[in-house]
């Protein structure tokens, strides 16, 4: 079953269309995208742990949580 999280495509966009947004893009590419489209296929096949498994090394990236400090306290 999948939920909604309340977060649409539209504001995903406006959002990675700031300059803290293409700053964390950034930091997602740093393995080529490898661990975001493995997060992502987690994610599609129902497996949210493995999912922020995947990201744990990202989210506990100094400069990538400030930058979604920022994008989290501008929405």
């Amino acid at each position: 079953m999948q939920q909604n999280s309340g977060f649409s495509m539209e504001e995903a966009a406006k959002l990675l269309s700031t300059q803290e947004g293409q700053q964390l893009l950034q930091l997602m590419q740093q393995d080529g995208g490898k661990s975001m489209q493995a997060a992502f296929a987690a994610v599609q096949s129902g497996d949210g742990a493995k999912a922020m498994a995947l990201l744990a090394p990202l989210l506990a990236d100094p400069k990538a949580a400030e930058l979604l400090d920022r994008l989290n306290g501008g929405r």
